[in-house]
């Protein structure tokens, strides 16, 4: 079956993969758009850790404001090329970060942004709570790097499990993001400004 352009511009504007990609999915799968696009992601996810010490310079900021007027965030999104920064997609994303970042409050972007005394901190205090609990000391250390990763999970961006899908986490998001469009993209700066916090 001869691949059309407009299967071409569609498959494009589902996945904001390439042309080529796109082209070759659509062969293999004999015009299919769905498993042309469950294609590209498959591959994509393969080749997203190759991307991902790539330089990414262009991006969008993602805003959001809550309905009520009292939380407000931004997220800077970066990614390789002005042509996915103006993708619709891309720019979506960044967007639903930004109202991830507005409800779950993460305080760093990854675990390797935890200042080692935070981190020290909060081992301490949870070594002396499952001691409290009577839990023998060779356990205790297990259960403190368990707690940690909780810990982690709460407070770091990336390992935050996504508000509108708590099966994934932001950097499992980023990776799919990755995958589909075809460049490294990466979470620069954020903020959040809530009132009264």
């Amino acid at each position: 079956m001869a691949v059309t352009m407009e299967d071409i511009k569609k498959l494009r504007a589902m996945t904001g993969a390439g042309m080529m990609d796109v082209k070759k999915a659509l062969e293999e799968t004999g015009g299919d758009l769905e498993r042309a696009a469950t294609l590209l992601r498959e591959r994509g996810i393969a080749k997203a850790a190759k991307k991902a010490d790539r330089e990414a310079r262009e991006g969008f900021v993602g805003a959001y404001v809550h309905h009520n007027g009292k939380i407000a965030t931004l997220v800077e999104l970066n990614c390789e090329t002005d042509f996915v920064a103006r993708n619709e997609k891309f720019q979506e994303l960044a967007k639903n970060i930004a109202i991830h970042i507005a409800m779950a409050n993460p305080l760093y972007k990854s675990r390797d942004d935890v200042p080692s005394e935070t981190v020290e901190a909060e081992r301490k205090v949870l070594a002396e709570q499952a001691r409290q609990e009577g839990k023998p000391e060779q356990v205790v250390a297990k259960m403190v790097e368990g707690r940690l990763g909780k810990f982690f999970a709460e407070v770091c961006l990336l390992e935050q499990p996504y508000i509108k899908d708590d099966k994934k986490t932001i950097e499992a998001l980023l990776k799919e993001a990755v995958a589909t469009m075809g460049e490294n993209i990466q979470v620069g700066a954020f903020y959040r400004v809530a009132i009264g916090e």
